[in-house]
């Protein structure tokens, strides 16, 4: 290895990478866990049939709005009180709120938890992606972020596998108790600079509601939240529900969410390296991201219009649309990237849970169309609403790879 690369690799695997990326595997452990245990958790709670997709709609949609205002309450901590506050205050929440749903005995009780941990898990990565941008210089912070997002995955991965092996009650207990873990090593991060040369600034810090009074904000904000969507239209949707669209689609197996999700974020892992390796080579974020939901696009209609696969294949187009589906990274990264100091936390914490958050009307939407057109055209048709709307945001969005972040919003 060259004295350059080593220096690179320096610059790239610092602690606050690494802990922030073992953050975010924890994160998505438990953000997905629900969709891994979903079936026989709520078959303990005596649901079967319909059952099973209406209650398992309606917790999702319990904690993704906890995520939707967990997103406001923990942005607004991290541009106010600093980034590290909100990586203690969030971790401990959902890894207390995921250790309860292990004792659930109604579905109310499990709809108030699962909004919990939903606030909870909002503060994860959106602070650790602006404590990581912060902390690193222009020409690395992709890298860093790429590296945090890949980690990060590979908690759907130990998800998937603890799901199938043990018990959905022991599965939300190790949840918990791998956050309690992370906690612990907190412990040694420090703040950045960048925000410890904010604090006797005279200047507005995470007012949320500055994003709506600048029209140019406004439009920077919102492109960066739709660019997002289909990235949950896929896991909220093709792949959470996925033994549901299996039998539509006359798999000649039987398939499980969980092998489903696993094999989805393995292809995540693969992706998000992909694409933020992608967006530092050829030095443009929008190139990337408008590469990817390309790719997401061409594999929704295989996934959708392929019948008769066998188990085997089917888990390979999971795998491959989550490789499309992995710009999540660089998503996140933009958003950060799009607004100064004093309001990066916000921005970067809110967008991705909004993203989150979208798994409300896109559910909801599938579903009023799901009765009268079936589940594969309510997919179809809801998924092109959303592939339109991502690409005319790509549009308008500014590209940020680059760009000077120690700045502020004269707000």
């Amino acid at each position: 290895m060259s004295d350059q690369n080593k220096v690179l690799t320096t610059r790239v695997l610092n602690l606050t990478v690494l802990v922030s990326g073992l953050g975010y595997f924890v994160d998505i452990y438990d953000l997905l866990i629900f969709g891994i245990v979903r079936i026989p958790s709520l078959k303990y709670l005596g649901l079967h049939g319909n059952q099973l997709i209406d209650s398992g709609v309606m917790l999702l949609n319990m904690q993704m709005g906890g995520m939707l205002i967990g997103g406001i309450i923990w942005g607004i901590i991290g541009d106010k009180k600093g980034r590290i506050s909100v990586l203690f205050g969030s971790i401990f929440l959902y890894s207390v709120a995921n250790f309860l749903n292990a004792f659930v005995t109604s579905i109310e009780m499990y709809g108030v938890l699962r909004f919990l941990a939903g606030v909870g898990l909002a503060g994860e990565l959106g602070a650790a992606i602006t404590l990581v941008s912060e902390v690193m210089t222009k020409e690395t912070r992709g890298y860093g972020t790429t590296i945090v997002a890949t980690i990060g995955v590979m908690g759907a991965i130990l998800g998937g596998i603890i799901g199938d092996i043990f018990t959905w009650q022991t599965a939300y207990i190790i949840g918990a108790a791998l956050g309690i873990i992370l906690l612990i090593t907190r412990i040694s991060l420090f703040e950045s600079g960048m925000y410890n040369s904010l604090k006797t600034a005279k200047v507005g810090k995470g007012k949320f509601f500055s994003l709506f009074t600048s029209k140019d904000r406004f439009a920077r904000y919102a492109n960066s939240i739709l660019i997002g969507l289909p990235n949950w239209f896929v896991i909220g949707i093709l792949i959470t529900f996925s033994p549901e669209f299996a039998k539509a689609l006359g798999v000649t197996g039987t398939i499980k969410a969980g092998n489903a999700i696993l094999f989805s974020y393995l292809g995540l892992t693969i992706g998000d390296f992909a694409s933020g390796y992608l967006s530092q080579s050829v030095k443009s974020r929008k190139k990337a991201i408008l590469t990817f939901i390309v790719l997401t696009a061409v594999l929704t209609l295989i996934y959708l219009f392929i019948h008769g696969l066998t188990p085997f294949e089917f888990y390979t187009i999971c795998t491959l649309i989550g490789i499309a589906n992995g710009y999540w990274a660089v998503f996140v990264m933009s958003a950060s990237e799009q607004f100064g100091t004093n309001l990066r936390a916000t921005v970067t914490t809110t967008v991705p849970n909004f993203i989150r958050g979208s798994v409300i009307p896109i559910t909801l939407a599938f579903n009023f169309f799901r009765p009268s057109m079936g589940i594969i055209s309510s997919a179809l048709t809801v998924g092109i609403v959303i592939f339109i709307i991502a690409f005319a945001s790509l549009y308008y969005l500014r590209e940020t790879y680059g760009v000077d972040l120690d700045y502020v919003e004269e707000i």
